[in-house]
């Protein structure tokens, strides 16, 4: 089975393969029927490529704000923000301030 992405012409972001190792944490969760809003925290290793960047097997950790709508009982409309910048800081490694006390 592929992970699925919001709308129906996009092709699937990673089989389930690919994410063995995705675990996510429900930082937020709200109700309002037939809407449910979420704030999820993710962490992953994705193989190749992930959001078209290339992760290569590293860990990252990133957060999601989704909202699903449901009709009859299934989801039937999910929005979507994912935080991509912050997958991106943690591929360019940290950052290396060069800060000189000139008055030492």
């Amino acid at each position: 089975m592929d992970w699925q992405p919001q709308g129906p012409s996009r092709r699937p972001l990673m089989t389930r393969n690919e994410l063995a190792d995705l675990v996510f944490r429900i930082q937020l969760l709200v109700a309002d029927p037939p809407t449910v809003a979420a704030r999820l925290n993710f962490k992953v290793s994705p193989r190749g490529e992930f959001f078209d960047l290339p992760i290569n097997g590293k860990t990252v950790t990133f957060d999601e704000n989704v909202f699903y709508e449901f009709v009859d009982g299934k989801i039937a409309h999910v929005w979507s923000v994912i935080d991509k910048t912050a997958i991106e800081a943690q591929l360019s490694g940290p950052r290396v301030e060069n800060h000189v006390n000139r008055f030492a």
